[in-house]
Parts: structure tokens; C-alpha cells; sequence
């Protein structure tokens, strides 16, 4: 229900009054969570990002008074619609994240529901115990999210569902009971119905609901591992331990509000080994799911080969592809033990016992794999399904919509070929995959929801697939539960009785029917599509191209599949600046949604002049690591840039933008004059006068201007006799800031066979300006480095750089600034980092026998990958670790902003400056990039070193020892 506009104003006053967190009504933070990871839109009343608990419950007691909706919302990655609707949002996930309490001796944790899955398993993991449902998305998602979609996942063949690991719950009513519900002891609900109050007026009921329908629950229920679907009445019978918080697992919001959870912890594997094994189809695979499941595997996932062509086509995770046994159909089946030895035997029972592929002709291929990072390659496979098969390239766009029904795991192999045949039938395409242990099938299925004639089709199809499903013996939700999507098909699953008692289960704890309505039952599948009929998204004439888009900005704008991926806390680069801050507008999700309903036009209403969209944008590093972490390589760095270009237009910008953006001529007149330049900047007075008048943080200090330059120290030398022209390419910061490393470079290139060029001309690549949006500028500088580089483009020559946003900008914008031309594409091909081009040849550098603690710079992550850089240091006998520390918080002009300071400050103590503590003083420091160089210099007083200096280092220790 949506609330008049006066009364939502009047009820953020009433929250701001009464609560210490975040009261968001306004038209940005509306839109930013007006969808999740489904196929639905809902634009809700507001958002309140609670601080602590009792700021839930004056939130909802404020609600209450408005006869407001409410929506508990976790990690926002449901795939049914459940976590977006027309309701005041509570997003528990920034600040209601503790764990209270972990109990190891009793083997149970208490949490608060915005802890992330694997902050728990993390704190956890030193008693030996582990929280057992494991989504693909347990970087991020949260235990609420998890409770409220009783989630599973990986191992839930072993430990169950969410709803068979919980004890207890602290649960909130709309009308403003708070009490506790569960335990593992008796009939708590006869013990409790005879108590006063709202609690026992509940207990009441659910035994009243108990004694009508527990025949009903019996008959109609699938004895299955993996019922998600409906509400959990089964919890409510003896049969197997009555349980009330268990009852409510699953119910998807519509029924409390969860403020606590106790959660049982069950052994984590301390080693493990993984069998694969290839079957000629999926189906085949499916068959004998029975039959391994005999080995008692601690998971069993298959997967199927339309799932690997989609990799194929897309590039995703090429070695681990090789990897796979022969087949067209997978089962992979993990085993546990306390030792490397007891895992790898429970493992060779398998192997030894398979036999024949239960209903194909031939044998399975087999291959244990026991070592770790071999396993964790093998398991990319798996979990990027979604990656996957979402804008596969030359395919139709896949959606969610029946993407995880259940069927009895011996059934699997029959369901499976007859799902094929429905899909064939209605001319839908999809790849396979899922937790084939548990019967639990996922897929991403061509539906054409644009079109009322699609949907149409699409409805039948659902219907027919849901008679399929339970002619089975299944559950239409194994997982991701049943929101919009699927909740009106519950009849044919319960039958309308059963259906009739969850209304009745709702009503008790819900009377007023505000809690998340119209989820789970008495849903329509086609309202509030995100895509239907109607949207029209304006076509826009974009400065970039966006060729995997069709070409297109609001085809980009649309890329995002809610997945949440850059919520992730560690790993990766992606994203920097919601590891800051936690916060879903600084997420790259939270900037696409915003990107997207700034088209839409409907709430953000303010077009590309938005305020919203550019506050967003503004704590975006442009470090591009969406472009590789994102499961579907969202670029929110070329958005940006394309955003604050239209934003900016006939418009002055903020002062660092022209005191960091024209970087590239404020250093080309100070290298006529560097001392007094660096006298003038380094200044007390007139220093701290420069950086403020230039939006500089006066914590920040400037670096210095080199004497001579780079270009001038080149013309000025006398080069070593013949080798392979190569171009050298002297970026603004090594050119005018700090020679060191393309001097050594210079020396590299040399000894390596190679005679290295230079050109003279003052040339720029063009990224200072891109996270500006000063495109013409940009473009103007582009232009001229290609008139520059036409010469040695036309003798073929490589291009050699030392700066990896410089390559960065070679291989990804110059191309989509400049679609037609081939000078721009030659570039993109055939610019390398130093790494990649040393990779390239057979020259193997001296020995150096140092330690070393690499930390990638984030465009060397997310454009080119640190392969090569592995390979060469391996060469050169550097004993080297990388940091996996994410971005350190610089990323160009971002961390001198003085707006930006404190944020590039948070995102470096994130993981690197703890990680820098930690090297000791001996250990040499990497980085590539002057961004990094100059982020740990001025945080820790210490010199990292380019990949050029090392080598060169090594070739000065082996001339000395000769």
C-alpha cells in the first residue's frame, strides 16, 4: 500500500525523532532499493537503517502508528521479489550486524540479523564449527536474509536447511510484542498457549492451527530434503520436535520482524578432497545422484555443459574449465575428514565403488583432485552460474522465475529429462545446475517478459512446470523460497486448504497484514516487473560504446543482476568504497539501480542533473575492479565517467577536478620550473593555501617534481647498441613525478634484448580526466597519442607501459571512445604491461633471492590480471607473496580529494596498512602503479618498488657478483 505523501513525510519526521540511525525517505534512497535480485520492482515508502534494536522497534511501533508496511531486508539478493516492496525498508546489514555471543561448548552462536554468513563462519572457525547452510552468496548475504528465505546451499546434503540449524529466535510483531520463540525442549507450544498476553494469544492459535491441519501437513507435504516452500507447519507438529522459531523460518518477512537468532553450529571439515565425475549428459548425471550419495559425500553439486559452453563464450575461469573430466554432464562430490588422509579415503571409496553410470552405457569419468587451490579452481566452475548465464553473448537475456525447484534426489535423473522436453516445447533455453544432492535444480530461463504475448507464454510454462514439479513429489522453491514469483502456485503444491492454513498462520502473528504483503501467497507473478511491458529506457548518445550492451548506455544500466557481489568485505578489489562504509549506495549495485531509475525517469526525476546519482558516483574510485569481481563485469568506471561528463556540462566542477584532472598540464609547466614548484607546494603557508584553494586535503602531501624529467633524462642518454625496437611508454606520473622506475625499465628492456623508444612529444593517456568526466579533453589527448604512435603502429611495434591505468586505459576506453578507429584498436591489442611483455619472450631475468609482499594495483587486477606478473617474479627467484589486500584507497586523485580523505583513509586500514604492519622491514614492497606507491609511502613512510626496479635490482646484484 502506498502511503499519501504528506503522511510519509509526517512519519520520517516522527522516525527522526525517535531513532539513532539513518532516516531515508528522499527519492535517491527509494529508488536505490527499489529491487533486489529478481524479475520485481517496488518503490518503497522509505528506508530506515537501524543502529541497534530498539531502533527497530520504534520503527516499527512508528510504522504502526501510520499504518505503514514493513519489510525486513538483508543482503537484498532474493531472487523471488521478497525483499522489494511498497513499505517503509529496514536494512539491518550496515549496523545491526554483531555476533552476541558464540557458545563452542554448547555448539551455538547468537547473532544479530544483519551478520553476514561468513563473518560468522570466520569467528567460528578457530572452535572447529561452522554455521552449515552455505549459499553461493556467503560473502555477503546475511544471517536475516538467510532466515527469512530458509536458505541452504553447498553442504546442506550434510547439515540442512537455515530452519533445521536454528534454536531460538527473538522475534518483533507489527503490533509491538518482543519475545523469544523456539528452544529444543518439549511442547513449547501447549506450554505457551496457557500463558496471558500477546505471546499466548499466538501459541493459542498455532495450536488451535495445529490440531485442524496436522493431518493435512502430513499427507500434503514432500518428504523431501530441500521444501522451501510455503510456510514451515511441519515445525509445528511433534513428529520431529516441535519448534515454533523453525515454524517461522522461510516466511520471508510477512509474519515478524527477527531481532536475534540462536543458531546451531555443527564440525567443520578440517580438510577436504573433491571427486569429479563426467557423464554424457546432465540427465545421466542426475541418476546417479542415488548412488553417490551412498559415499555420504559433505556436498554433491552437478552441473551440465550448456553451463560450460556459457563460460566458454564469456571467458570465465578458462583453466578450471580445462580442468574437468570428460563429459557433458558433472556431478561434483566433496568429501571431509580431520586429516588430509581420512578425507582422501572417504574420497577413493567413491572412486573405487562408481561402477557404471547408473543409467548411461559407460562408466563416468573420474579424477580426485586433492590439493586446495586445485579444488577451489574446480569449484569457480560451479558457483559461477549466474555469472554465467546472464548476458551470455549472442544469447537471449536470461531471468529467474523457476530457477530452483526440488525434486526426491532419486527422481532427479526422470525430472530432469522431462523438464528439458517442457522447455523444448516452449522453445525456453537454459543451462543446469544446482545442488543435485539435495534434488534442488537452478537455472536462468529465456523468458520474454518485455511483451504482454511473453509473459502469456511465460505463465503457461510456469503452470505446467509447477504440475511437473509435484508430480515429482517437489517443492517449486529448493532455496531461494517463494515471493512474488511463485507464491500463487502453492495451491497446486498444498492444495487450497493448506493454503487457506497459511493465511490463518500469517494472520496470527500479523493480523493487520503489514508485514512484507502480498509475498509468498496471494502473489501475482506479472505485477511489478522490473522489465514489462512499458519500459522504455531512453537512448542515449553515449561518449563511450558499449558494444556487449548494444551499444547502448541504457543497455549497461540494466546489466546489473542484483547479486551483491560488491558487497563482499574481503577478497577481490570490488568494491573499495562500501568496504568503507557499508553502505548500498556505494556499492557498484547501488550505483547501477540508481544509474537505471535515473532513466526510468519515475522516481529519480532529476535526470543526468541528479544529486543522488552524483553523490553515489562521488565516492566511486573508478578502480574499475567491478569490471573483473562482478559476476556480470558491471564498469562502473566508465559509467561514472559517462555519468559526470552530462552531469558536469555548461557547469563548473568541484576544485580538485581541475587541480587532479589537469594534472597532466599543471606537471608540463612545472618541469620547466620543478624548484620552485615544490617550493611553493611544500611551503607551510603557501602549501597549505595551494591544496585548499585546489580541494586538496591538507593532510595530504604533494608529491614532488622531478629534475630532470624522465623524456629529458632519456634524450640526454646514450643507448645501448642494436636489440627490438620496442615504445616505452613514459606516463605524467613516471614522466614528471618519479623517473625511478621507467629509468629502470629503460635498463630492464635493455638487458632483456630490446631497444627501447620514447617519444619526446608530451603525451597523456587520458585516465586523470575519465573519473572527472572531461571526455573531450580526454578524447583531444587520445587523438594526439595516437597521431603520435601512428608511426610505430604502422611498423607493428608493442607498446610498453609501467603505469597500469595507463594500459588500463589502452586496452579499455580508447576503443570505445574510438569505435572506428583501427589505430585505437591496434593499441588495445598490442599494449602491454612490463610483466606481459617480458611473459611474452624467453629472456629469464638474474636471480635476486629476495622476499617480497606484492600489492596489485587495482586496473592490473581487473584489466590484464596478475598472471604474468606471477610468472615473471618466479623467473627472476623472488620469493613473493600478494597481498589480496583490495584497493589501497588512492586510486589517482581520489584519496588527495579533501572530501575523500577520510574514506581512502578507511578503505587502506581495510586490509593493506594492517597487512604492511605485518612485513617486516627486510621484505621487499611491490606495486605497480603510482597511486599505490605514493598511498603506502605517505601512510607508512615506506618505498614500495615498481616490478622494473626489482628486476633491475637482480640484474645490478648479478653484475656485481661477475
Amino acid at each position: 500500500m502506498a502511503l499519501a505523501s504528506d503522511t510519509a513525510h509526517a512519519l520520517a519526521r516522527e522516525l527522526r525523532k525517535r531513532i539513532d540511525g539513518e532516516v531515508r525517505f528522499d527519492a535517491g534512497s527509494r529508488a536505490l532499493y527499489a529491487t533486489d535480485a529478481s524479475n520485481y520492482r517496488q518503490v518503497p515508502i522509505g528506508v530506515v537503517v537501524p543502529r541497534h534494536l530498539d531502533d527497530v522497534v520504534a520503527t516499527v511501533a512508528a510504522c504502526r502508528e501510520f499504518d505503514a508496511p514493513v519489510l525486513s531486508r538483508g543482503g537484498g539478493t532474493s531472487l523471488a521479489g521478497q525483499c522489494c516492496n511498497t513499505a517503509v525498508v529496514l536494512d539491518y546489514s550496515k549496523w545491526c550486524n554483531r555476533i552476541v555471543d558464540i557458545d563452542a561448548e554448547a555448539g551455538t552462536a547468537l547473532v544479530e540479523p544483519g551478520c553476514v554468513l561468513d563473518q560468522l563462519r570466520d569467528a567460528t572457525a578457530e572452535h572447529g564449527l561452522t554455521f552449515g547452510p552455505d549459499p553461493s552468496t556467503h560473502a555477503h548475504n546475511t544471517l536475516g536474509g538467510m532466515i527469512g528465505n530458509n536458505s541452504c546451499g553447498v553442504h546442506s546434503v550434510t547439515t540442512g536447511r537455515t530452519a533445521d540449524n536454528i534454536v531460538a529466535l527473538e522475534v518483533l510483531t507489527y503490533d509491538g510484542a518482543r519475545f523469544w520463540v523456539g528452544g529444543e525442549d518439549g511442547d513449547e507450544v501447549a506450554e505457551h498457549a496457557g500463558t496471558d498476553g500477546r505471546k499466548g494469544e499466538i501459541y493459542q492459535g498455532l495450536q488451535r492451527l495445529r490440531e485442524r491441519y496436522a493431518d493435512m501437513v502430513r499427507e500434503r507435504y514432500p518428504d523431501i530434503p530441500r521444501r522451501v516452500s510455503g510456510y514451515n507447519l511441519d515445525n509445528l507438529l511433534p513428529d520431529h520436535g516441535v519448534n515454533v522459531a523453525r515454524a517461522l523460518v522461510g516466511s520471508e518477512g510477512t509474519c515478524v520482524v527477527v531481532l536475534q537468532a540462536r543458531l546451531r553450529l555443527t564440525p567443520r571439515p578440517k580438510c577436504r578432497t573433491l571427486v569429479m565425475l563426467g557423464y554424457a549428459d546432465v540427465c545421466n548425471a542426475a541418476a546417479d545422484v542415488e548412488r553417490v550419495l551412498r559415499y555420504e559425500p559433505y556436498g554433491l553439486e552437478g552441473m551440465d555443459e550448456a553451463l560450460v559452453a556459457a563460460m566458454r563464450k564469456k571467458n570465465l575461469h578458462p583453466g578450471a574449465i580445462k580442468r574437468l573430466p570428460d563429459g557433458e554432464g558433472w556431478l561434483m562430490a566433496e568429501f571431509g575428514g580431520d586429516d588430509q588422509e581420512d578425507a582422501n579415503a572417504a574420497a577413493q571409496r567413491l572412486v573405487d565403488g562408481i561402477g557404471d553410470g547408473g543409467d548411461g552405457d559407460e562408466s563416468p569419468s573420474v579424477e580426485l583432485v586433492e590439493d586446495p587451490a586445485e579444488q577451489a579452481r574446480l569449484w569457480t566452475v560451479r558457483e559461477a552460474g549466474l555469472a554465467a548465464t546472464a548476458h551470455v553473448p549472442g544469447e537471449h537475456e536470461t531471468h529467474p522465475g523457476f530457477e530452483d525447484a526440488a525434486v526426491p534426489p532419486e527422481r532427479l535423473g526422470t525430472y530432469l529429462r522431462e523438464f528439458r522436453e517442457l522447455l523444448r516445447q516452449h522453445d525456453y533455453h537454459c543451462a543446469l545446475y544446482g545442488h543435485f544432492g539435495d534434488g534442488c535444480v537452478h537455472c536462468r530461463i529465456d523468458f520474454e517478459v518485455e511483451t504482454r504475448e511473453g509473459i502469456e507464454k511465460w505463465k503457461r510454462f510456469l503452470d505446467e512446470a509447477a504440475d511437473l514439479v509435484v508430480r515429482h513429489g517437489g517443492s517449486l522453491s529448493g532455496e531461494h523460497g517463494d515471493g512474488q514469483a511463485r507464491g500463487y502456485l502453492l495451491s497446486k503444491m498444498y492444495g487450497d486448504e493448506l493454503v487457506g492454513a497459511f493465511r490463518e498462520f500469517k494472520a496470527l502473528w500479523d493480523p493487520d497484514g503489514r508485514m512484507n504483503p502480498g509475498k509468498l501467497f496471494d502473489s501475482a507473478v506479472d505485477e511489478h516487473l522490473r522489465e514489462g511491458p512499458g519500459l522504455n529506457l531512453p537512448k542515449v548518445a553515449s561518449a563511450f560504446d558499449y558494444p556487449e550492451d548494444e551499444h547502448q548506455f541504457s543497455g549497461s544500466s540494466m546489466r546489473c543482476v542484483g547479486v551483491g557481489a560488491c558487497r563482499n568485505m574481503t577478497g577481490d578489489v570490488m568494491c573499495p568504497s562500501y568496504r568503507a562504509t557499508r553502505d548500498e549506495q556505494h556499492s557498484t549495485r547501488g550505483r547501477a539501480r540508481l544509474l537505471h531509475e535515473m532513466l526510468r525517469g519515475e522516481t529519480i526525476q532529476d535526470g543526468w542533473r541528479s544529486e543522488a546519482v552524483r553523490d553515489a558516483l562521488h565516492l566511486c574510485l573508478a578502480c574499475k575492479g567491478c569490471k573483473n569481481d562482478c559476476p556480470v563485469n558491471v564498469d562502473m568506471a566508465t559509467y561514472k565517467a559517462e555519468f559526470m561528463a552530462r552531469h558536469y556540462q555548461g557547469r563548473m566542477r568541484p576544485r580538485d577536478a581541475y587541480s587532479m584532472g589537469l594534472i597532466f598540464w599543471w606537471s608540463r609547466i612545472a618541469s620547466h620550473m620543478p624548484g620552485l614548484a615544490n617550493a611553493a607546494l611544500h611551503a607551510p603557508g603557501l602549501g597549505r593555501l595551494a591544496k585548499k584553494v585546489g580541494g586538496i586535503a591538507v593532510e595530504r602531501e604533494m608529491p614532488r617534481f622531478a629534475k630532470p624529467t624522465f623524456k629529458r633524462w632519456f634524450a640526454g642518454r646514450t643507448p645501448a647498441a642494436g636489440g627490438k625496437p620496442v615504445v616505452l611508454w613514459a606516463d605524467t606520473f613516471g614522466n614528471y613525478l618519479t623517473p625511478g622506475p621507467l629509468k629502470a625499465a629503460t635498463d630492464v628492456l635493455e638487458a632483456a634484448g630490446y631497444r627501447p623508444i620514447v617519444l619526446q612529444k608530451p603525451l597523456c593517456c587520458g585516465r586523470p580526466l575519465y573519473a572527472e568526466g572531461m571526455l573531450d579533453l580526454a578524447r583531444a589527448q587520445l587523438r594526439d597519442t595516437m597521431d603520435a604512435l601512428a608511426p610505430y603502429i604502422d611498423q607493428g611495434l608493442p607498446v610498453v607501459g609501467l603505469e597500469p591505468s595507463c594500459v588500463a586505459s589502452f586496452r579499455e576506453e580508447l576503443p570505445r571512445l574510438f569505435p572506428s578507429d583501427g589505430r585505437a584498436h591496434y593499441l588495445a591489442d598490442n599494449a602491454f604491461i612490463l610483466s606481459e611483455f617480458l611473459d611474452r619472450g624467453d629472456w629469464c631475468p638474474p636471480k635476486l633471492g629476495r622476499r617480497a609482499l606484492v600489492h596489485p594495483h587495482c586496473n592490473h587486477h581487473a584489466v590484464m590480471d596478475t598472471d604474468a606478473e606471477r610468472r615473471v617474479l618466479e623467473r627472476a627467484g623472488v620469493d613473493f607473496a600478494f597481498s589480496n589486500a583490495g584497493c589501497c584507497g588512492m586510486a589517482g586523485s581520489f584519496g588527495f580529494a579533501e572530501d575523500r580523505y577520510e574514506v581512502s583513509l578507511q578503505i587502506a586500514e581495510h586490509e593493506l596498512l594492517p597487512k604492511l604492519r605485518q612485513t617486516p622491514d627486510e621484505t621487499l614492497l611491490m606495486a605497480n602503479g603510482f597511486s599505490c606507491r605514493e598511498q603506502i609511502r605517505q601512510l607508512t613512510g615506506r618505498h614500495a618498488l615498481d616490478l622494473a626496479e626489482v628486476l633491475q635490482m637482480a640484474i645490478a646484484e648479478s653484475e656485481s657478483r661477475h
